[in-house]
């Protein structure tokens, strides 16, 4: 019962509820058998008005009710409901390899993955630490797992493009900072909870093979063995492209479509989820998404305001009921 009830023995105060019924009802037959022993029933007829005697029980079972839902309240009804985290950490890491330039994402990639990422700091929950990667050839950390988020904004607000991908690197670094503030707080046990959301466009090149020793999918495995999970974020389109410099020294234009498989394979063996935005409202809806789910957990918690409300609620309207039709009170 305590798994349901914060105050399971207020609910012996039914029995009060369950008492009161009961001398209502005695009420009723005592006073019905003293009017049929000394009234006439002709002239009792004439006088009662049937459709206040039909629902002149009524108000007496709304007050009824209305009790009993506030012993409920009172027994403080327990559920489960989303409340913010008080302590997290999570790393955003974003690709800024050459790709990233391409404007079929209005104003381009880079800069609608700016917005997007400064919405979420934003409006991520106050006292979550928040950090942030950028990769390309190279990972670089620019700002480490802290609760002031302007220090993300920004650092997302510098972003420079760079030359090749190396999602596993950018991988490897948050779980490196990561790692360092656990260890800074105490230990894996004294840890909060972690999570790493990667927003990327293209497919890995460096290494070539994903799962080599530094690859994206040897990070998103050890994400896995640290329980630390990595939503991925396919951001962009299968037409995008940009204009690079060629062999011949000419510019030439580029295909650049996103990979879908290997984010959506890395975030499958890490636990995460995979995501993909095509616009920057659609990137803005899955930060929203990944911000409720980081931001928040499911608690148990005290429920107890709407049966409050409604028993009081059905208590006044018994009361104005009996007023009304009965002209006094149940």
């Amino acid at each position: 019962m305590s798994r349901w009830f914060g105050h399971p023995w207020w609910l012996l105060s039914i029995l009060l509820v369950v008492a009161l019924v009961a001398a209502y009802v005695i009420e009723m037959r005592r006073r019905k058998t003293r009017a049929l022993r000394f009234a006439n029933l002709d002239v009792l007829r004439s006088v009662t008005p049937g459709a206040r005697d039909r629902f002149r029980h009524v108000p007496f079972g709304v007050l009824a009710v209305g009790l009993l839902l506030l012993t409920i309240a009172m027994a403080g009804p327990l559920a489960e409901r989303d409340v913010p985290r008080n302590r997290a950490t999570v790393m955003l890491v974003v690709d800024v390899s050459n790709s990233m330039m391409a404007t079929d994402v209005a104003p381009s990639r880079l800069e609608a993955a700016q917005a997007a990422g400064k919405r979420f700091a934003d409006e991520l929950t106050a006292g979550i630490n928040l950090g942030l990667v950028s990769f390309a050839g190279t990972a670089s950390t620019l700002v480490s797992p802290t609760p002031d988020h302007n220090a993300t904004k920004n650092a997302l607000g510098k972003l420079k493009l760079a030359d090749k991908t190396a999602t596993g690197e950018g991988i490897f670094a948050a779980l490196d900072q990561i790692q360092t503030l656990n260890s800074a707080l105490g230990g894996d046990s004294h840890a909060p909870p972690a999570h790493v959301v990667l927003l990327s466009d293209g497919k890995q090149t460096v290494p070539e093979s994903p799962n080599a020793e530094r690859g994206g999918f040897t990070a998103a495995r050890k994400a896995k063995e640290e329980n630390i999970p990595v939503s991925t974020i396919s951001f962009g389109t299968l037409s995008g492209t940009v204009e690079l410099e060629g062999p011949n020294g000419q510019m030439q234009r580029v295909p650049v479509p996103v990979d879908d498989d290997s984010l959506r394979q890395i975030a499958n063996i890490s636990g995460g989820n995979f995501y993909t935005a095509s616009s920057l409202d659609e990137l803005n809806k899955v930060y929203s998404t990944l911000r409720e789910q980081i931001g928040t957990e499911r608690q148990r918690g005290d429920n107890s305001r709407p049966w409050m409300i409604a028993g009081t609620l059905l208590v006044l309207a018994g009361t104005a009921g009996a007023l009304f039709l009965n002209r006094r009170l149940p």
